[in-house]
């Protein structure tokens, strides 16, 4: 048999393999719910002679090289999933599936450092205290030039360089750094240890000592007991008034989001989740236990505010609890079953639709500001937030101070 139609066979053998672990997983799931998916796999009819027909035209006449055995696996699963005309169907590859489950667990495995690109195209660093980064020397304003001896440069993405900083706790990782004027190199061999993602940051507003800023970045597993403690340590500093900002959080994890709308609600239906037509509506109530049910609360949003992060905007509003004020959201109701596969990836399926309280269809539609607000690049660029100004205004009149 001739080389080239072997490594065909081979690519035939693999691409059956992975679409026969998605067709039994939904056969599995469907299963448990009392039936069988109409799809149901027959390999008998899954030869698929088109699509090797082109792939042996492509061999045999393409000028250029061709993919790799999971470059063309992805791509085959890619083009199927397209058919679905849903943008958050997806196949996410493993080195970004790992860093999506670091950012919703809170935590990762490193070394605590922060980086930014200079205009140069330098990778600048920034340790955060405590941590191991910081321990071992990396100052403010070091250049990383390579990683365990791979060259850092300007091309190199920080998907990239989180990839190789990034790693299992207890294992040592060495950096390479430029430091000083002339310029000094460096390196530092560090080992890492548990960093947290933090979600939450809090601070009293400037000048208005009375009023609370909490900026949520994510919904996460360790979401919940940060806001918890950024409330209490706002009461205790004297706030009286919250100002929630979800501004640009992209959502997260469902029950993140349900426990933080619980917060300030004391009773009700946070959201409503609506299935495929063979499925009943699951209802999601208000947590018992909110620790700022009393609290003036305005929350802030725009067209980054998305999925999670609307179902508890959505769900404040609804109930009358706050204000939005900003602008129209992003629309994303819809939500992903995320299932991970054999080689590291995932693949995410849309599989239900978020409602508020009072049956709104974010998906194409996002809500809209109670008070409407922009804020401009020459707003951002000059440091000025009228959205939270306005916000802090909607307090104050609450308090009866105009």
């Amino acid at each position: 048999m001739p080389k080239t139609r072997t490594i065909l066979l081979a690519l035939v053998f693999t691409l059956l393999g992975h679409l026969l672990g998605l067709a039994t997983a939904w056969g599995i799931i469907s299963w448990s719910h009392g039936e069988w998916p109409g799809f149901c796999f027959n390999p008998g009819a899954r030869q698929m002679p088109l699509f090797w027909e082109v792939w042996d035209i492509v061999q045999a006449d393409f000028i250029g090289q061709l993919p790799d055995e999971r470059t063309m696996t992805y791509g085959a699963i890619r083009g199927a999933l397209g058919t679905l005309n849903d943008p958050y169907a997806a196949l996410i590859e493993p080195q970004l599936h790992q860093r999506e489950k670091e950012d919703l667990e809170g935590k990762f495995g490193g070394i605590g450092v922060k980086m930014q690109r200079d205009e140069t195209g330098h990778v600048i660093l920034s340790p955060m205290p405590d941590t191991p980064a910081l321990r071992a020397g990396i100052q403010e304003g070091d250049i990383l030039i390579a990683v365990d001896g791979k060259p850092i440069t300007s091309t190199t993405s920080f998907e990239d360089i989180k990839a190789l900083v990034r790693g299992p706790v207890g294992t040592p990782v060495t950096l390479g750094i430029q430091r000083g004027d002339p310029p000094l190199e460096l390196e530092f061999t560090i080992v890492r240890a548990e960093i947290a993602l933090p979600s939450v940051d809090w601070r009293l507003v400037e000048g208005m000592p009375e009023i609370g800023y909490i900026a949520l970045s994510r919904f996460s597993e360790r979401t919940r007991d940060e806001l918890v403690r950024a409330i209490e340590d706002l009461r205790a500093q004297g706030a009286t008034g919250l100002i929630l900002d979800l501004r640009d959080n992209g959502g997260g994890l469902r029950h993140a989001g349900i426990q933080v709308a619980s917060q300030f609600l004391s009773d009700g239906v946070v959201m409503y989740q609506k299935q495929r037509e063979d499925e009943p509506e699951e209802t999601f109530a208000v947590m018992s236990g909110g620790v700022a049910t009393d609290l003036p609360l305005v929350v802030l949003v725009n067209k980054g505010t998305a999925s999670a992060a609307e179902i508890v905007a959505g769900a404040l509003q609804d109930h009358g609890r706050a204000k939005l004020v900003g602008e129209q959201t992003f629309g994303k109701g819809s939500v992903q079953h995320i299932y991970d596969l054999s080689d590291g990836s995932s693949l995410h399926v849309t599989a239900a639709e978020w409602l508020t309280p009072r049956r709104h269809q974010l998906t194409g539609q996002g809500l809209t500001p109670d008070v409407i607000v922009a804020r401009t690049q020459e707003d951002v660029n000059a440091g000025r937030d009228p959205q939270l100004e306005a916000a802090a205004r909607l307090l104050q009149k609450a308090h009866g101070n105009k």
